[in-house]
């Protein structure tokens, strides 16, 4: 395969990646700054704690103690609308421990052996399995990056970022309590047949487990460079495997979405503009965050608008609520989409999404005024 070839297959697999090279290289090229300074734009304590529970999910996501626990589960159901509430809450549940990506890797292949025992609504299940982890992941600053970065940004600790966001979570899960209600009808299941021994590493589910809460705990304290230098070293003398396992390009992303971001974010005419929004009002910044994110996604909607607005729960409401809508709002409705293996998913996804979307976007503004 020839260079050009090799190159456009990576850029259509990593697509995030790929346009923000461009970007770095389009803007050292027409507005450029020195080398030097560019590593001091990232927040590296945000890169710091996301690399260390992209290590200990996967050690989780390894122990088997996941799989293991949903289909412990899904044998206490017996319809369809009954397996489509528990798949929405357990990926929601997940989602705020393990993050909303973790949480689908778990989740939506489960539905998949599932649907080789029983004929599942596989395109609803997914949709709503997608609004379910963004909706859980809402509720802490592990459950999805843009919460770790305002989380990190915002100084408060763990126990108030979960209080402050709670009702917002509350709102969403309720609202898609209702919808899997209105999608799934009432119809028997028989999913008796999953008798798949599912092994797990319970010394390994047990270590992993333990470090998660002393990596939180130090993470809180605004020891992330510690917490990740104990726990990156433990587990590659341990169990290499895993560190180099996780998701390194995801880490990358974040640097460069930290520098391309903010190095548009400083242009002149940009700045302007987004000054001109006067973010400092909170209805103001979450109307931003729940805007902007379908046209950018969430996390760097997050990343931009943090400069421009001190109410960082506001933001955190508002690139909540922008997950949903359009497919791009986060990242988390392509994984879901792209694991699943379903054609014509998209239109089911955003006749459903959007409207969701509006609905979140009034009631969060509300939650706001009276919170």
């Amino acid at each position: 395969m020839s260079l050009v070839r090799r190159v456009g297959a990576f850029a259509a697999a990593e697509p995030v990646l790929s346009i923000l090279v461009v970007a770095l290289l389009a803007l050292q090229i027409f507005a450029p700054r020195p080398l030097s300074t560019l590593p001091a734009l990232v927040d590296w304590q945000t890169v710091m704690t996301l690399a260390g529970l992209l290590v200990l999910t996967k050690a989780i996501e390894y122990s088997g103690l996941l799989t293991w626990l949903a289909h412990r589960l899904v044998h206490h159901v017996h319809s369809e609308r009954g397996l489509a509430l528990l798949l929405v809450a357990l990926a929601a549940a997940l989602s705020t421990i393990v993050t909303n990506d973790v949480a689908l890797f778990v989740v939506v292949p489960l539905v998949l052996s599932l649907h080789q025992l029983a004929p599942l609504p596989l395109k609803r299940l997914v949709i709503v399995i997608a609004l379910g982890v963004n909706a859980g992941s809402v509720l802490t600053p592990l459950g999805n990056p843009q919460n770790l970065f305002l989380w990190q940004v915002s100084g408060v600790s763990f126990t108030r970022f979960v209080l402050r966001l709670a009702p917002l979570c509350a709102f969403l899960m309720a609202m898609l309590a209702v919808l899997s209600v209105c999608l799934f009808k009432t119809r028997a299941l028989d999913l008796s047949k999953d008798a798949t021994p599912q092994r797990v590493d319970r010394t390994l589910a047990v270590v992993a487990a333990a470090l998660f809460g002393a990596f939180v705990l130090l993470a809180d304290a605004h020891h992330a460079g510690i917490a990740l230098a104990g726990v990156g070293a433990g587990f590659l003398i341990w169990r290499p495997r895993i560190v180099l396992k996780i998701d390194w390009l995801l880490l990358l992303i974040f640097v460069l979405m930290f520098i391309v971001l903010r190095s548009v974010a400083a242009l002149p005419w940009i700045h302007h503009a987004l000054a001109s929004l006067s973010l400092q009002t909170p209805m103001r910044a979450f109307a931003a965050g729940a805007v902007l994110s379908q046209a950018i996604s969430n996390v760097p909607a997050a990343i931009v608008l943090a400069g421009f607005t001190h109410d960082w729960r506001a933001l955190a409401f508002g690139v909540s609520v922008g997950g949903f809508g359009v497919a791009i709002g986060s990242l988390a409705n392509l994984i879901a989409v792209r694991l699943s293996g379903e054609r014509g998913v998209w239109l089911p996804f955003h006749l459903i999404s959007v409207p969701f979307w509006i609905a979140a976007f009034f009631g969060g503004a509300l939650l706001l005024h009276l919170f």
